[in-house]
């Protein structure tokens, strides 16, 4: 399955809608578009995982990498996560004591 990503903006944060699997072939995508943002003056990030159907320790390592990014430049970036399986993985890992998990988008943005 191919990897979707679609930036909105939402009261001043960049939103990405992340689709399909987040795996080693997929994860260069991620990314790059996570850098761009950041590069582009956009320290205010939600990442929206609620499309995806697969997500590995890459992926998991791509997320980590942004979430250092943009707190260096005074942001902060926060996961919308409502899949059991998904949201599983930050469990298991620890990393739901390094990022803010959210139900929604709105959550996420009133959260700030």
């Amino acid at each position: 399955m191919d990897l979707g990503l679609d930036v909105t903006e939402r009261n001043g944060y960049a939103v990405l809608a992340v689709s399909g699997e987040v795996d080693v072939a997929t994860v260069p995508r991620l990314r790059e578009q996570l850098h761009g943002l950041v590069a582009q003056g956009s320290n205010k990030i939600v990442v929206n995982l609620d499309g995806v159907d697969f997500l590995d320790s890459t992926g998991l390592g791509v997320l980590v990498g942004a979430l250092k990014r943009v707190r260096s430049n005074d942001g902060d970036l926060f996961l919308v996560c409502t899949q059991p399986r998904i949201r599983k993985v930050f469990e298991v890992t620890g990393l739901t004591k390094v990022f803010s998990l959210f139900d929604s988008v709105d959550d996420a943005v009133a959260a700030a």
